[in-house]
């Protein structure tokens, strides 16, 4: 059995064109029984991939094409512009940690042009970990390129030493005449060093047909034209995933670095934990726990609240504190009420959104301001003892003092325990038939012409465009360019394009998150993301909002609400040129000048 150890997906961004679902079928088809994910530089779709291919009964290898200094990570000279490839799969769990350290530290430590990790990470984070030689841009290949044999077999000889038992040699056959003569030396360098061979194919898309839209893809990345004679590309039509028969043919003679992917596969046992939650721990009295802290808290504002007592609100908070008991989370409750106290102690204006208005355990510990029982609001949807999911707390602030909050998360908790969220942008129906039109190189008017005619609504597809737009229909049908463009931007419509911080996520763990998923810098532009290598700087994880979710971090959406800001220069200029301190929670509903 032949096992693809050397694959990209649509998260090597603007390179990749694999989508992680039909990349999986097609392994499936193909009878393949496990599968690499190696993305450049980064893990953003390691929880995706487990997860689609544990359900197709594929055994999922999770790994990366990581970047390599030709020296240290941190140095920012010139001659470090161009990093060499090296591939790294995780062979256990132990592998898993370290992959994530490694990719975590090349982004926060060794970002120039490209996140890179170096000798002293390779060797600090070694255990668990199967290293390939690389493409033609790894150390190795590029030394023989250049006709410096000592220095691969020093090269080749150090990957041996530090990964004992799991360094390879990793050879490609992609048609390639700048590469095909480095392939015998590759071979020689094995034999001569008592290295093994592994036999990888490049896949940077899923079949045999998609060449094309990759080339496109490439150019929309490298903001080129298919007709720039110098554009980087990828020839030959071979980047795909090949089936066991066509890859065994690149190289009968050398049955054994086929035989070694199976070797690998099955050395590689990888088991992730997913839904067990990793919450800090709330500020606590001695000798007192979460629920007991919880409750103590809640009588004290409900009397503080309701005059009395009624008995109507005692027993809507007897049933919620029971079913926050039963379901586990007061320590999640008391770590949001910080948060709250801390901004109202600020004056920085704060709001609760959905279902926790409905909450009188949130009203009593003040991190709502809005009296369920007195709009008949209904617990249920914000927590149930049948859906035992964590609940949504969205905390809103004002967009100007968002930054204040997060910072105090960070040093209460720890900076390497606070991180903000990644999500990505893809290419959707207008924006995907603009890059379409331009890498075609077509005139910028017929694209545009095109592009306007596709509706502006959520979710618009290029699909639903057609069935919308008759005028759409009518070009596409009568012009075979048009119908090119259409076409080609249908197959690289939601196709990943960028990453980018999310406007509202803020994770935070009991561990320090490095443990829990790999971590990047804010997306920035430039060379070096972070120019002034603050070591408090506000990380990024590398997984999605709900990838983060199923690895049992807690996650929050700190909102920055415009709104919220103009809601307190008001009352700061009222205060300021009449005189007058306005509550905005004691001016009353239902004002009829208002409602006029």
């Amino acid at each position: 059995m032949f096992t693809h150890l050397h694959t990209h997906t649509e998260y090597s961004l603007l390179d990749g064109l694999s989508k992680i679902p039909q990349l999986l079928d097609r392994a499936a088809s193909l009878g393949q029984d496990a599968l690499a994910i190696t993305d450049h530089g980064a893990m953003y779709g390691a929880i995706q991939f487990y997860k689609e291919a544990r359900a197709r009964n594929i055994k999922p290898i999770i790994g990366q094409e990581l970047y390599v200094a030709p020296g240290d990570r941190r140095s920012r000279d010139q001659s470090e512009k161009s990093p060499f490839h090296l591939t790294a799969v995780a062979r256990s769990n132990q592998g898993y940690q370290n992959l994530m350290a490694l990719s975590s530290r090349a982004h926060l430590e060794g970002y120039y042009y490209r996140p890179r990790v170096d000798r002293e990470l390779l060797e600090q984070y070694r255990e668990g970990v199967v290293i390939l030689s690389g493409c033609p841009s790894s150390e190795i290949h590029r030394a023989l390129q250049e006709s410096r044999w000592s220095d691969a077999v020093a090269a080749a000889g150090w990957y041996k030493e530090v990964f004992a038992g799991d360094f390879y040699i990793e050879i490609q056959e992609h048609n390639d005449p700048q590469f095909a003569p480095i392939t015998p030396k590759l071979v020689q360098l094995g034999s001569d060093l008592g290295i093994p061979l592994v036999l990888t194919n490049d896949s940077h898309y899923t079949n045999p047909d998609d060449d094309q839209v990759h080339d496109l893809l490439l150019c929309i990345g490298t903001n080129s034209t298919v007709n720039d004679a110098n554009r980087l590309r990828m020839e030959g039509g071979s980047y795909y995933l090949k089936s066991e028969e066509e890859m065994r043919a690149l190289f009968p003679e050398l049955p054994e670095a086929s035989d070694n992917t199976q070797r690998i596969s099955e050395q590689c046992e990888l088991s992730l934990e997913f839904g067990r939650l990793h919450l800090p721990n709330p500020e606590l009295p001695p000798g007192v726990d979460a629920d007991e802290q919880l409750a103590r808290l809640c009588w004290q504002g409900a009397e503080r609240l309701y005059s009395g007592l009624p008995e109507q609100v005692r027993e809507r908070l007897e049933y919620e504190l029971m079913v926050i008991r039963e379901t586990g989370f007061a320590s999640y409750i008391l770590i949001v009420k910080d948060f709250a106290d801390f901004a109202r102690s600020r004056s920085i204006p704060m709001g609760v959104r959905g279902s926790a208005a409905g909450s009188i355990v949130l009203y009593c510990t003040g991190i709502t301001d809005i009296d369920p029982l007195a709009y008949r609001l209904v617990f249920e949807r914000f927590l149930n003892l049948e859906r035992r999911e964590m609940p949504d707390i969205d905390m809103d602030f004002a967009d100007d003092r968002r930054d204040e909050v997060i910072r105090y998360v960070a040093e209460k908790y720890g900076y390497d325990h606070v991180a903000q969220i990644i999500t990505f942008g893809t290419l959707g129906a207008k924006a995907v038939i603009r890059d379409t039109g331009r890498a075609l190189g077509m005139a910028y008017a017929d694209t545009d012409r095109v592009a306007r005619l596709v509706p502006t609504a959520v979710n618009m597809t290029i699909e639903r465009a057609m069935n919308e737009n008759p005028e759409l229909n009518q070009i596409y049908n009568a012009d075979p360019s048009i119908k090119k463009l259409v076409d080609t931007a249908r197959r690289l419509e939601g196709v990943a394009r960028h990453a980018s911080t999310h406007a509202a996520g803020v994770v935070i763990s009991s561990r320090p998150l490095i443990e829990h998923v790999p971590l990047q810098q804010p997306v920035r532009t430039g060379p070096q993301r972070d120019e002034n290598g603050d070591a408090q700087a506000i990380p990024m994880t590398q997984y999605g909002m709900l990838d983060v979710a199923e690895v049992g971090l807690l996650k929050m959406d700190f909102l920055g609400l415009s709104n919220l800001t103009i809601l307190a220069r008001a009352l700061e200029l009222i205060r300021r040129h009449r005189g007058e301190e306005i509550d905005l929670l004691k001016i009353p509903d239902g004002d009829e000048k208002t409602y006029e």
